[in-house]
């Protein structure tokens, strides 16, 4: 019990950041969508708190972040934001929980985490893009997952294993 309310407290703290560390960029929108600040805390959550958790926190922080402030507007880019964090959140625990524990397994987690999470933000893009009468082409996809996000994704990274790599050297998070 003691460590599913660790789970939940500390999912609760990743929820904030997600909702707070878009302010720092936000005020210059071609900064913020190019640093990706939401994913950071969403792609920590599924590594130290679990691929339920990750998930959870993922799909909820875009949404909530859309309600409470207007960015991202709900329509279709929270909504997609939604399932690809999710899916990071998802995919970073479930992978970090499975293999062995050493940095290249930790970098491919993130790795996997980060392209099933865009592939799912193409996908989902693609849908809703259609049902809003606009279309959402090849070219789209590749500026918007990759060519535009460059620095966030080289920050993410850099970030990402550097703070698992260091909360697993202070036993804060289990390495074995």
């Amino acid at each position: 019990m003691k460590n599913s309310s660790r789970k939940l407290v500390l999912s609760g703290f990743f929820m904030a950041l997600g909702l707070v560390l878009p302010f720092f960029t936000g005020q210059i929108p071609s900064i913020g969508n190019k640093l990706l600040p939401m994913h950071i805390p969403v792609l920590l959550c599924g590594f130290i708190c679990g691929g339920r958790y990750g998930l959870a926190v993922g799909f909820i922080v875009p949404l909530f972040r859309s309600v409470l402030f207007g960015m991202p507007p709900m329509f279709p880019t929270a909504l997609a934001m939604a399932f690809e964090l999710a899916t990071y959140g998802l995919i970073s625990g479930l992978l970090y929980k499975v293999l062995p524990k050493n940095k290249v397994n930790l970098f491919a987690s993130l790795m996997t985490a980060m392209i099933s999470g865009r592939i799912v933000w193409g996908i989902v893009s693609y849908f809703l893009y259609g049902i809003h009468g606009t279309t959402f082409s090849i070219e789209v996809f590749t500026a918007g997952a990759f060519l535009n996000a460059i620095p966030g994704i080289i920050i993410q990274l850099i970030l990402i294993p550097l703070i698992i790599s260091s909360l697993e050297r202070t036993k804060v998070i289990e390495n074995a």
